[in-house]
């Protein structure tokens, strides 16, 4: 009898060469994108000339973080027909010339412009290099998701760094021009390899996926509304959390359509996208030299270990853990909670080191989290988990700005001001823990729910010649994956 050949899939690995190239990619595109979120530009307000709107200026720099939210699900539908490669230099080249167009902006109109290309390109480099690294070797994937985590974490700071001493406020326009050329340097080497390669496929998104993902749209659209509106309508504290808190709740209501892993990582990655940056970027501004706290050169240490650590947890359970999501998501979110009670204890501290506490618990909960969960479902899952994530950072703003609105009202003195920012940043905690827990309950009560529905169905007995083993191994309507030579199990499955 003739063997047929064996095919190997598209998603088998290439030279070592290859792997290196993406992982210094997402090392260098991944912060540049996030580092586009945080609106900065009222540090440098001193510097605006006197004949622009400071105010519209300044909500018009706030338009970068809506437009990269639009983008992660509209770019994550053009990758079923454009290669991933191409989506990644495509979204540094609009980044880059959001750089060169920043040193020309001279107008509330041509930097509103700016931001926005900006936040498209950033929007497209986030969910192309997770695509990159989903079928690569072990370690690229739990790499993205430290990054990805770190990035949130440290984001404000890395767009504060180069305000120190700035002597023009266009660089808030164009923070690390020196950062974008090498990202862009390495995507086009990526590029060159992966063409010499033959050009090796890369996952693709189905239909139904798709659907999805257009639908994760909707919401990310009317939350980017909301937030302009209250931005330019002056709203008052007590509107701005209610729809914050709608917002919120509609992520997660949203979060619930799907299978019973579809629902674990879309609900961490909603958690992790309204908790982590809003929190780390209120304790970074809560820590600056000017209230008290040891300034930004005092922090870096903490964020290094911080990200050290969350890559390393990453990769510790992309290599050694099988099938964790059950256990190891909810622990993870459970370490931001600890990590966002600790915020209340250490924060405000003189001493940088002490906050390397709250930020390691936050940065490897994420990771563990969403590493964990990312582990059980496709690429398309995990890219509609990922725009729920980045519509949660503007959720999560949104409640946080209300929650600062309530606590400054009224304030009128120098003193006060502090108290009540700092009393704001320990509310938020207090906040964002209760919420992290509810999704942690969610999870667990609709995993449960699921895992009923499940022991029903099984109990109805197989038809003839049916294998019950089988039945109770494998997921209802799926075939079982036999990995071609040279692959193990755990690699057919990731």
């Amino acid at each position: 009898m003739t063997v047929p050949p064996i095919q190997r899939s598209a998603g088998a690995r290439g030279p070592w060469l290859l792997d290196v190239t993406l992982g210094l990619l997402v090392v260098a595109a991944l912060p540049l994108a996030i580092v586009t979120v945080p609106n900065t530009l009222s540090v440098v307000a001193k510097l605006l000339p006197g004949d622009i709107d400071q105010v519209g200026l300044m909500r018009t720099h706030g338009l970068a973080l809506p437009a990269l939210m639009l983008t992660v699900p509209l770019a994550a539908v053009v990758l079923r027909r454009v290669q991933v490669v191409h989506v990644v230099l495509l979204g540094l080249a609009l980044v880059a010339l959001s750089d060169v167009a920043g040193g020309y902006a001279g107008s509330e109109l041509l930097a509103g412009a700016v931001r926005v290309l900006r936040g498209v390109g950033a929007g497209l480099v986030v969910p192309a290099t997770l695509a990159a690294v989903w079928d690569r070797v072990l370690v690229l994937r739990a790499l993205w998701v430290g990054v990805f985590s770190l990035s949130l974490l440290a984001a404000e700071a890395l767009a504060l760094w180069p305000l120190d001493k700035a002597s023009s406020w266009k660089v808030t326009l164009q923070p690390y021009p020196m950062l974008t050329g090498i990202a862009l340097a390495l995507a086009g080497a990526y590029l060159i390899i992966w063409i010499l390669l033959g050009r090796p496929a890369a996952p693709m998104l189905n239909d139904g996926e798709r659907s999805r993902l257009l639908l994760a749209a909707v919401p990310a659209a009317g939350i980017a509304i909301a937030a302009i509106s209250t931005a330019t309508e002056g709203w008052r504290a007590i509107p701005v959390i209610v729809l914050a808190v709608v917002a919120v709740a509609g992520l997660l209501g949203l979060a619930t359509i799907g299978a019973a892993e579809s629902r674990t990582l879309a609900y961490s990655m909603v958690a992790v996208g309204v908790v982590l940056l809003p929190s780390a970027a209120q304790v970074t501004l809560v820590e600056m030299g000017g209230l008290g706290g040891p300034g930004l050169r005092g922090l870096w240490m903490p964020y290094a270990m911080a990200g050290l650590l969350a890559v390393g947890a990453a990769a510790g359970v992309r290599r050694f853990a099988r099938a964790p999501g059950r256990w190891l998501t909810p622990l993870g979110l459970l370490a931001m909670v600890v990590g966002l009670c600790s915020v209340r204890l250490v924060v405000p501290s003189p001493d940088g080191l002490v906050l390397a506490v709250p930020f390691t618990l936050l940065a490897v909960g994420a990771a563990v989290a969403l590493t964990s969960a990312l582990q059980e479902v496709g690429v398309g899952t995990a890219v509609f988990g990922l725009s729920l994530c980045v519509a949660g950072v503007l959720a999560g703003f949104l409640l946080g700005t209300g929650v600062q609105m309530a606590m400054l009202d009224g304030v009128s003195s120098a003193q006060e001001l502090v108290d009540s920012f700092v009393g704001a940043l320990h509310s938020w905690a207090l906040i964002g823990g209760f919420l992290v827990v509810l999704v942690i309950v969610l999870s667990t009560v609709m995993t449960r729910r699921d895992a009923a529905g499940l022991g029903e169905t099984a109990s109805v007995p197989p038809e003839d010649g049916a294998d019950k083993g089988d039945d109770e191994e494998q997921p209802a309507g799926s075939v079982p994956a036999v990995p071609p030579p040279g692959q193990s199990p755990e690699d057919t499955a990731s």
